[in-house]
């Protein structure tokens, strides 16, 4: 099927916000339809481009809906339409330069799919960071640049059901229609500002990330927020019901969190921890209405913890030489280090954690001449020349 609605961009005018339709779009769901996309692309050197996952719906995020702004066409493409091929899609699109909005997930997402891994990158929302936005969604910037309210229905929408409404369809066109113009508007501020080569080391390295995919499952991913307190049969007990949460909700095809949060597995585990009986636990447990039916099989989830010897689980793994603990001398060197981030940073008017997380400040504190390895290089320059740096060994 192929869908259109008469062209209508939204922009704001002497400061007006002005209501209009969304932007016309042609919706590819048909074996064979990519053609025109196709001859689009050969048009182009930059696309706009943005995703839309189920990840909020099913038990394993899938690609569902790819937007492209290809000069001022919008395409859309169903990527879960059957026998709609790709392959001649990604090849094209990889010589392409994109134009996205928080594109770390979405180059994840698209990697595991299929390898995918783009030429070049401007990422609209880690130019907003570089600048200092407070406010850097994409529905937040196109408000404020262009008057637009994106439908936050979208957001939560359950993408892989079909047929897609022409509600949503119009929030997807409208996800990468004022994208080149946003681009436009945030590279000359950070022209303005000098920052342009930072965000080019930034997308060269989201683009790194990105084709990383996705961590792989681990023996050692049950290990949630508070376990390293836990020492005997609240140990025993998370390691059953966290893969009793991932059995169900693989068995009923839904993100591990609709079976029940992190919370309250770490309240059962903890209970066990402090010698509650399985009675006891049970009775303070609280699935809700919907998820009454899984209550028996919890409880034997619970029962086979509690009766499990601890030491009989996987091992952790090896200490990373890098999480190994600080000197009391490096503790001090990381505390200065911070001081001058911050300071630097509130000059600058940016989030601190853009020049050295906290991670990367511990590696540094390890071994100051190291400071090259773990910052990109406009980083690191902002730090080289501090005085914690000066002074260090």
């Amino acid at each position: 099927m192929i869908s259109r609605f008469l062209p209508s961009p939204l922009r704001r005018f002497l400061g007006v916000k002005v209501s209009t339709r969304p932007p016309s779009y042609l919706l590819l769901d048909q074996p064979g339809s990519l053609a025109p996309l196709l001859t689009a692309l050969e048009r182009v050197h930059e696309v706009a481009l943005d995703t839309e996952a189920d990840n909020m719906y099913h038990y394993r995020t899938r690609v569902c809906l790819l937007q492209f702004l290809v000069g001022r066409e919008v395409f859309l493409v169903d990527v879960l339409a059957p026998g709609l091929k790709l392959d001649s899609l990604w090849k094209a699109l990889s010589r392409k330069h994109l134009i996205m909005h928080g594109s770390d997930f979405d180059l994840r997402l698209l990697h595991d799919l299929c390898r995918f891994q783009p030429h070049s990158l401007f990422d609209t929302m880690l130019a907003a960071q570089l600048l200092g936005r407070k406010r850097i969604g994409l529905a937040s910037l196109l408000e404020d640049h262009f008057g637009v309210a994106l439908d936050k229905d979208g957001q939560k929408a359950n993408w892989s059901k079909r047929p897609i409404t022409s509600k949503l369809l119009n929030y997807a066109a409208l996800d990468v229609w004022h994208l080149p113009a946003l681009r436009d508007i945030l590279t000359r501020e950070l022209k303005k500002l000098g920052r342009l080569s930072w965000l080019e080391q930034q997308c060269q390295a989201q683009i790194a990330s990105g084709a990383e995919g996705f961590a792989p499952a681990t023996d050692n991913d049950w290990r949630i927020g508070r376990s390293e307190r836990l020492r005997g049969a609240g140990l025993s007990v998370l390691h059953a019901i966290w893969h009793w949460r991932e059995s169900q909700a693989q068995r009923l095809d839904t993100p591990p969190f609709k079976v029940c949060g992190n919370a309250l597995l770490l309240k059962i585990a903890e209970a066990a921890e402090g010698g509650a009986s399985e009675a006891s636990i049970l009775a303070e447990i609280h699935l809700g209405k919907r998820h009454e039916r899984l209550f028996p099989s919890l409880s034997a989830a619970i029962r086979a913890g509690l009766a499990r010897d601890p030491k009989s689980l996987p091992r952790r793994p090896g200490r990373d030489p890098n999480h190994i603990s600080l000197t009391q001398a490096q503790v001090e060197l990381q505390d200065r280090i911070r001081a001058d981030r911050d300071r630097v940073a509130g000059k600058l008017a940016i989030e601190a954690t853009l020049i050295a997380n906290r991670a990367q400040l511990s590696q540094i504190a390890r071994n100051p001449r190291k400071l090259g390895d773990c910052l990109l290089p406009w980083q690191a320059e902002l730090l080289r020349h501090e005085p914690s740096l000066k002074s260090a060994p």
